[in-house]
């Protein structure tokens, strides 16, 4: 298994997350077309909001961060939020 954290905070980025929960359903959408996918959950925090995804592989991963990336730029291009910080690697305990 593999995994992602996408960290949005700066500017912009309470703006963006209250446009991704505003529009859930399709962002819910796009995320279970990731082939792969095992689970995500998109977090509310002080200074934005993290996503953290579970793919089967690392082909997953990176079409998740594709399809995020995407659905920003087409969804979300007038907020101007910084680009998110990206961590991945194995997810070496799943539960």
């Amino acid at each position: 298994m593999e995994a992602v954290v996408r960290t949005y905070a700066g500017p912009g980025a309470k703006e963006l997350v209250r446009r991704i929960a505003e529009q859930a359903a399709d962002v819910e959408a796009v995320i279970r077309a990731v082939p792969g996918l095992v689970s995500y959950a998109f977090i509310e925090t002080a200074e934005g909001g993290v996503s953290v995804t579970v793919c089967q592989d690392q082909a997953g991963i990176d079409e998740s961060v594709r399809v995020a990336r995407e659905w920003i730029a087409a969804n979300a291009a007038d907020i101007q939020a910084s680009a998110p910080t990206v961590t991945a690697g194995p997810a070496v305990v799943r539960i």
